[in-house]
């Protein structure tokens, strides 16, 4: 058996860690300025939380990982964040305890059996809110910007939203079987997938990766709205142009999961770098799921990031400027490692990253590493400064060098940082 990584999954080094961390961090600011708070699920639930009834979406019929530990109860690992959060929204009564809407956030693994590519992996990180409770286009276009302007935030600036509309119940239902009696026709015309969903779902074939270029998925007529759904979207249209986010209406737009309802967007990459896989984060509207976990008929609205392939953007793009760097590096030149292991603790405990020598180098060996490490400041230790209790510190910006006693140390250090930096 070879001792390496399962296909699909893969490590996250120390260097990308600081990436990822980053990403997160930055999102987590923005969950608490537009008022989220974050929410853990399982990393696996019984497998009805994500498959429903006629559910077409290639998540559920070929990519979750289900599995019978008992040969009785069926659990499925994780493959999107909504369907979790929603049934934890539920279960917890969180309807009946907060004031509507609720606004949870998330950064969790998800797992889905798929050929892994480029951005696209077996095990990956999502970053995701759900803002549930009342429906109002204003929330959509609130939903929307929080994901927009994190990635403004962070630099990005090849990207674009993409926006449509599924409509309300009353569109649905009539533009499905006007899809259906369509489609019918030319159903030996199209892919296996789509002969599939053509009568649970002939929304879906509109957004098919391999018919998106078939001429009759291309003439395939657009949906006729009714008035209250019409007047709902063009809400959410004026709401993002007062925010200044700009968008592009594009209605063959209709996300991959079965759920959605009404408001639908994408925010896209149109760098180079991002190939085939170019949404950077999607989500929409869903009118019915909370029902359909046993909650009250209440709405909610979402969003999901894919963290692995937004890393890929923010280093095309050259966004990351990561100088790692410690505070202080202590230099043991005495053959008792005591006095130099006191002193890098009590660096520590002083809030002073700082790292030392453990192997007694040579005074070149130590200074090489020391520069390896970016240290700010080098403590230098010998027999001289043991007995006076005291360290020799040099300022590696400034080049100065001077004796310091060890109860006086932390005090310098601060003194020195505050002079460089006025």
């Amino acid at each position: 058996m070879p001792y390496q990584t399962v296909k699909g999954t893969y490590d996250t080094l120390p260097d990308q860690m600081i990436r990822v961390n980053m990403l997160s961090d930055l999102f987590r600011q923005f969950l608490n300025l537009y008022g989220y708070s974050e929410i853990k699920t399982p990393v696996f639930e019984y497998t009805g939380v994500f498959q429903k009834e006629n559910d077409t979406s290639d998540m559920v019929t070929k990519e979750m990982y289900t599995f019978s530990p008992n040969g009785k109860d069926s659990l499925t690992l994780r493959p999107e964040g909504t369907a979790g959060v929603i049934r934890s929204f539920v279960e917890n009564k969180m309807y009946g305890n907060s004031e509507l809407p609720v606004k949870l956030g998330y950064i969790e693994e998800m797992f889905r059996h798929e050929r892994p590519q480029k951005g696209r992996q077996r095990q990956f990180t999502q970053m995701g809110i759900e803002c549930i409770g009342d429906k109002d286009p204003l929330i959509d276009a609130e939903v929307i910007a929080l994901g927009y302007f994190y990635i403004k935030t962070l630099g990005l600036e090849s990207v674009k939203v993409l926006l449509n509309t599924l409509g309300d119940q009353e569109s649905r239902i009539r533009y499905k079987q006007t899809l259906i009696d369509y489609f019918r026709p030319y159903r030996d015309q199209l892919c296996t997938d789509c002969q599939n969903r053509l009568e649970k779902n002939p929304l879906r074939i509109l957004d098919c990766k391999i018919d998106h270029e078939n001429e009759i998925v291309k003439n395939a007529p657009k949906m006729q709205l009714s008035e209250s759904s019409a007047q709902y979207f063009e809400k959410v249209k004026h709401y993002l142009d007062l925010l200044g986010i700009p968008y592009e209406i594009d209605e063959r737009l209709v996300r991959g999961l079965d759920y959605y309802t009404d408001t639908v967007f994408e925010v896209v990459s149109t760098n180079e770098a991002s190939g085939s896989q170019a949404t950077i984060f999607g989500g929409g509207r869903y009118d019915d799921l909370v029902k359909e976990m046993g909650g009250p008929q209440i709405s909610g609205i979402g969003f999901a990031i894919g963290v692995e392939r937004l890393l890929i953007l923010c280093e095309a793009e050259e966004i990351f400027e990561i100088n790692k760097s410690i505070d202080c590096y202590v230099i043991n030149l005495n053959e008792d490692p005591d006095y130099a292991l006191q002193i890098a603790e009590m660096l520590r405990n002083n809030s002073f990253s700082c790292e030392m020598d453990y192997y007694r180098r040579s005074l070149k060996a130590q200074f090489k590493s020391s520069e390896r490490k970016n240290a700010r400041f080098v403590i230098i230790i010998g027999e001289d400064e043991v007995k006076e209790d005291a360290v020799t510190l040099k300022d590696t910006l400034t080049k100065a060098q001077e004796t310091v006693k060890k109860d006086e140390l932390t005090d310098r250090l601060d003194q020195l940082m505050e002079d460089y930096y006025e």
